[in-house]
């Protein structure tokens, strides 16, 4: 860390608290690495259901696959995205012509 850290003082649940604390986890640690996820240009969140992120889990852990393997198929999939999208609109747009 470095030497010009500065303290903070975080409020949280207690259940998260509890949690946390069950978990033996470095709360210091996980705000860091949350933020530096949150400031980053190149990282990006996304919340799925827990039968998508059980099969991300299963999938990284017993293939080796990293994220970088993922982003191909995540651009594809965005993309694809984009066109049912603009799809949409443009099926909505015609009806008010």
């Amino acid at each position: 860390m470095s030497d010009n850290a500065k303290r903070i003082s975080v409020l949280i649940a207690e259940d998260q608290y509890e949690r946390l604390t069950k978990a033996q986890i470095n709360v210091s640690a996980l705000i860091r690495d949350l933020l530096e996820d949150y400031f980053s240009e190149t990282k990006i969140t996304l919340s799925v259901n827990r039968k998508t992120r059980d099969l991300y889990e299963k999938i990284v852990s017993n293939t080796g696959a990293t994220d970088k393997d993922i982003e191909p198929l995540l651009t594809q999939v965005l993309k694809e995205l984009l066109n049912v999208r603009l799809e949409q609109i443009k099926s909505l747009k015609s009806e008010f012509e």
